[in-house]
């Protein structure tokens, strides 16, 4: 069973023990079909997240510079992988630690097209959080007009202290400078690489 959060939507995230458990957050998307001569450059979509912890820190976990994370300390959020074409089943996952949501402010997630078009039609993504006793949250990037690499997802904030509101916000931009703007994250970006 699953809910798919329509854009602006906030919904709760409940607990069902002391913790909220590990919360997953999956990132599938669609290679580019085959075609008879040429066969397009894959998509290469990659998942991230900004986090603002209660202290006050700041920071990213993605797989461009080789930000990934840690899941049991700081920052208490962790990338799994890169997969570069789409076709890894398992997609990209981050994992937050639910035993440390007290700690956590906010996470943006985010997913950027690192190579290949602008063509989030034809990517068709999807992002899945899945957390224990309860059912997946499903938000699908099902707006494409935009020719913008970076899409915010959606944003978990912490409201009450031991849990996170989620809330659809599929919007889209130009890279990681605007979209911090846009959400007042404050952080000083840099060219990276993988």
């Amino acid at each position: 069973m699953a809910v798919e959060l329509k854009k602006g939507q906030k919904v709760n995230l409940v607990k069902k023990g002391p913790s909220l458990g590990e919360i997953l957050i999956n990132l599938n998307w669609d290679r580019p079909k085959k075609k008879l001569f040429f066969t397009p450059k894959a998509i290469d979509l990659d998942l991230g997240c900004l986090y603002e912890l209660q202290d006050g820190r700041k920071g990213a976990v993605q797989a461009l510079g080789k930000q990934f994370g840690n899941l049991n300390d700081f920052p208490y959020i962790a990338l799994d992988g890169d997969d570069r074409t789409g076709d890894s089943e398992g997609g990209e996952n981050l994992r937050i630690n639910g035993a440390k949501v007290g700690l956590i402010k906010r996470v943006l997630v985010y997913t950027f097209i690192y190579e290949g078009a602008v063509n989030w039609r034809e990517a068709n993504g999807v992002v899945t959080l899945r957390y224990p006793g309860s059912e997946d949250l499903i938000v699908r990037m099902d707006e494409y007009s935009s020719t913008q690499k970076m899409c915010a997802i959606a944003l978990l904030e912490n409201e009450t202290g031991d849990s996170f509101s989620v809330s659809k916000q599929v919007k889209y931009f130009s890279g990681h400078p605007p979209m911090d703007e846009a959400f007042h994250w404050g952080l000083r970006w840099v060219a990276g690489r993988k």
